[in-house]
């Protein structure tokens, strides 16, 4: 048994009660008339009347207007004319038994359901016995019927209003429908249509008390009138059925999926008198079924795929007009067959195509809402692990912020940084690192609990915003708790992985806002980091964030277009002679308010500007152009220019590069590109075609702060360098420290087998000359032989005499050193000649004046 089925026998019991009281009372009405026509006087003439009022009776009855509500037809007839004609010309009794034999005789012609041809039986029986009743108290009609009209209409009056309270409730609850409803449909025509009625009977009785001959008009009287009812009440239904389209239609003219398929069950339930309606969606995604009546909805969920009755079912496939696609099936179900007339089934038509309509209209306002749900979640969430991200960090803190303000408790901010997340990116790819990611996520977000609230900023950072704590001091121990949960392995396709981070935790005043507050906690984290803690609270005494550099950063690209960068002139010389080999040129910014800026403030902003490529194209004009001023005094020393590594993934370089030569009339050889070794090269394999085009134009390659950066063997075997530079850092403590010492000595054995120029620089002292020379090393650049100087005073340098360059004492007497020749790099280009200044592993050729 279904949950369709219960209504449905209840509706059958109630029905058959209501009809049992009016066939008991219609009972004992029909007993009576018979043993009072039993006892009464019987005549052939008597007998016959009551006959023919039976056949006109039938025939009455017969004369329908057929209204449909749900699977129940009901119909409006002649025969209370009839009978009214029958209670004045017969007997009271006769008058009952020819309401029954005519009723009788009607249904016989088509024959319905046994409970409702005893309804029809028993409602005439009573409406007929109660008129006949009035007639009976009050003054007999006689021979002038006009003569006691209102007798007879209180006779049909009652007759009328009996019929109407019993017919009523029975529809009602056969259709599942309100009495209120029933009494309101066509009442105006109901009541016109009985009042042509008794006015009909009230004729055919004056005719047969006047002139019987014109009887033969009444039924031409009583075929137009019926007509003209059946006609009328034809156009207010189809006027009523396309007001209720109209506004059934408009109803579902709303973007809610919910809304339009409950409204197109009401509506569509109430429009074609259906029992039940079903409205089933078939979309992908949209799956659904809505099952209701006219009042309630009693079933909206995923589709039951209940069986369906098709004989008392009308199903109407929803599919679009313009492709055709199956949006889902529309069911109007009746308690047994129904056929849907000409009309009902246009007006199907026209419902169906709407609701289709609908459906689709409000399938694409969900699926556009899901979207910007979507799109508004995606906005405020981290893809990969799901928390909110930076901009939904922004926003709570904001609001945690105010909300504070003048108030209690304490908001703090916490980042945490994995520590060496890069090497598990590294060494096992990128989607273990981003299965670690996930696993910290979670284990970060069941630590924090409800109230705080975990996001990603990005990469392998966290940040996890802490509201109401009653004590600043509880932030630190909330991000001890937060890292330690960090301390069982992680899970990586069956391997173990041991995870760390460092945290910083700043929390926020009533005046400060996000920005601040991640900053400072952002310094607090590098603090612990730097310090080998896991924990450290922003202190203002480690804030050395430089807010003078972010200035700087902003005019950079007033500085390259204006040229305001010039360059200073640093000698690289011959340890044992002091003589200059080449010269390095060392960019500055002659600010025309600031005054000199501190180069350490803006190359790194350049590097990561789009200003690089113009950047180097001036620093490369101006050094150039500085080599073509001492060679034109016979110097040969090239002219050495630090250059990104970035720019090495520019193509354009080397046609760069050749562009500055050509302008300054030089070779290749006259220039040396430093490459600062402490960033990593790309391994892409256009790195090694600008390399290689370099090398072709005969350009020296550099490595300068060799031993400090990424990979310096790997780069060696990549980079075709021919000359080292030692930093700084190894040359100043190399006197001190053993550690130190043996690097420089590594580096010079590493020069020396593969065939390179070393370069100590930072040498401030002599002996560190010194010490570098008994080393091995034969070049060095430091404050002990020159500061960088404008390319003025270099010149002034060399035309001080006629004798070499000389910056520092020889560490021998000249005639007590033999001096080698200089192996020379073997030119592979055009644009090579002349003498190279290339050092050898023994001595130096590039000081002398030609």
């Amino acid at each position: 048994m279904t949950d369709q089925d219960v209504p449905s026998q209840q509706t059958d019991r109630q029905l058959r009660l209501l009809v049992g009281l009016v066939a008991s009372v219609a009972g004992l009405v029909l007993a009576a008339s018979i043993v009072a026509a039993a006892l009464g006087t019987v005549t052939v003439d008597l007998v016959a009347r009551t006959a023919v009022l039976s056949l006109l009776v039938a025939l009455a009855s017969l004369a329908k207007v057929h209204i449909r509500i749900g699977s129940n037809i009901q119909a409006a007839h002649w025969a209370d004319a009839v009978l009214l004609v029958a209670v004045v010309l017969l007997p009271t009794p006769w008058a009952v038994l020819c309401a029954v034999a005519g009723t009788i005789g009607a249904k016989a012609v088509n024959p319905p359901k046994p409970m409702k041809f005893t309804f029809a039986v028993a409602k005439q029986t009573i409406t007929c016995g109660l008129a006949a009743l009035i007639l009976l108290i009050g003054d007999p009609v006689g021979d002038d019927p006009l003569a006691h009209l209102d007798v007879l209409a209180l006779a049909y009056g009652a007759a009328f209003l009996t019929d109407e309270l019993m017919a009523l409730p029975i529809i009602a609850l056969a259709s599942r429908t309100s009495v209120r409803d029933q009494f309101v449909t066509h009442l105006d025509l109901r009541i016109i249509a009985g009042v042509m009625r008794f006015a009909v009977a009230v004729l055919a009785l004056a005719v047969l008390s006047q002139e019987p001959q014109l009887l033969i008009a009444i039924p031409a009287i009583v075929i137009s009138l019926q007509l003209t009812y059946r006609g009328k009440l034809r156009a207010r239904a189809e006027r009523l059925a396309w007001q209720q389209l109209a506004e059934a239609t408009d109803a579902m003219n709303v973007v809610q999926m919910e809304t339009v398929l409950h409204t197109a069950v009401r509506n569509g339930a109430r429009l074609f008198s259906a029992d039940r309606v079903e409205v089933e969606v078939s979309l992908e995604g949209a799956q659904q079924l809505v099952r209701g009546t006219q009042s309630q909805i009693t079933y909206h969920d995923a589709p039951d795929h209940a069986v369906v009755d098709e004989r008392n079912t009308a199903i109407v496939p929803l599919v679009g007009d313009n492709d055709g696609e199956r949006v889902g099936e529309l069911r109007l179900c009746f308690q047994a067959p129904v056929a849907l007339s000409e009309r009902e089934q246009f007006t199907l038509r026209a419902f169906s195509g709407a609701l289709c309509t609908a459906i689709r209209n409000a399938t694409s306002y969900a699926q556009l809402e899901h979207l910007a749900g979507q799109h508004q979640h995606d906005a405020t969430h981290d893809l990969l692990t799901g928390l909110p991200n930076r901009r939904r960090l922004q926003l709570e803190t904001e609001d945690a912020l105010d909300r504070r303000r003048g108030g209690r408790g304490v908001t703090a901010l916490v980042v945490l940084d994995l520590n060496h997340f890069k090497d598990v990116n590294d060494a096992l790819g990128h989607a273990a690192g981003d299965q670690v990611l996930i696993a910290v996520a979670q284990r970060l977000s069941a630590a924090a609990g409800q109230e705080a609230l975990v996001t990603r900023l990005g990469g392998d950072e966290f940040a996890v915003l802490l509201r109401n704590l009653p004590a600043p001091a509880l932030a630190l121990y909330q991000a001890e708790h937060l890292l330690s949960t960090l301390h069982e392995p992680v899970d990586v396709d069956g391997m173990p992985l041991v995870v760390s981070a460092s945290a910083g935790v700043a929390t926020g005043p009533s005046e400060s806002g996000f920005v601040e507050l991640l900053r400072r906690a952002d310094i607090a984290m590098y603090q612990a980091k730097r310090t080998g803690r896991s924990v450290a609270a922003y202190a203002p005494d480690n804030d050395t964030a430089d807010r003078a550099r972010l200035v700087v950063g902003g005019m950079l690209p007033r500085a390259v277009a204006e040229k305001e960068f010039i360059l200073q002139f640093q000698p690289i010389v011959d340890l044992a002679s002091g003589e200059p080999i080449s010269a390095e040129a060392l960019a500055r910014w002659q600010h025309p308010d600031k005054g000199m800026v501190d180069p350490r403030s803006f190359l790194g902003s350049i590097e990561r500007s789009g200003l690089l490529t113009a950047f180097t194209d001036a620093v490369l004009d101006q050094a150039l152009a500085g080599a073509a001023r001492w060679r034109e005094l016979g110097c040969r020393w090239p002219v050495a220019v630090n250059i990104s590594p970035r720019s090495l993934l520019d193509r354009r370089l080397p046609a760069l590069v050749t562009r500055r030569l050509d302008d300054h009339g030089l070779p290749g050889d006259a220039l040396v590109l430093e490459l600062t070794e402490s960033h990593t090269v790309s391994q892409l394999d256009i790195v090694d075609k600008v390399l290689a085009e370099l090398a072709e134009l005969g350009c020296m390659i550099a490595l300068d702060d060799f031993g400090t950066g990424y990979s310096s063997l790997s780069v060696l075997s990549r980079v075709p360098a021919k000359e080292l530079k030692i930093d700084r850092s190894f040359v100043t403590q190399m006197e001190n420290t053993p550690s130190a010492a043996a690097v420089v000595r590594s580096h010079l054995e590493l020069g020396r087998h593969l065939d390179l120029l070393v370069v100590a620089e930072g040498v401030e002292r002599d002996s560190q000359r010194r010490m570098l020379w008994d080393l091995g090393c034969t070049a060095g650049q430091g404050h002990l032989f020159a500061k960088p100087m404008p390319i003025e005073e270099v010149i002034a340098l060399i035309s001080a005499d006629d004798g070499p360059v000389r910056l520092a004492e020889p560490l021998h007497d000249p005639a007590a050193v033999v001096r080698m020749p200089a192996k020379r790099t073997p030119g592979r280009t055009a644009r090579s000649s002349g003498t190279t200044g290339t050092t050898g592993t023994t001595g130096t050729t590039g000081g002398e004046r030609v």
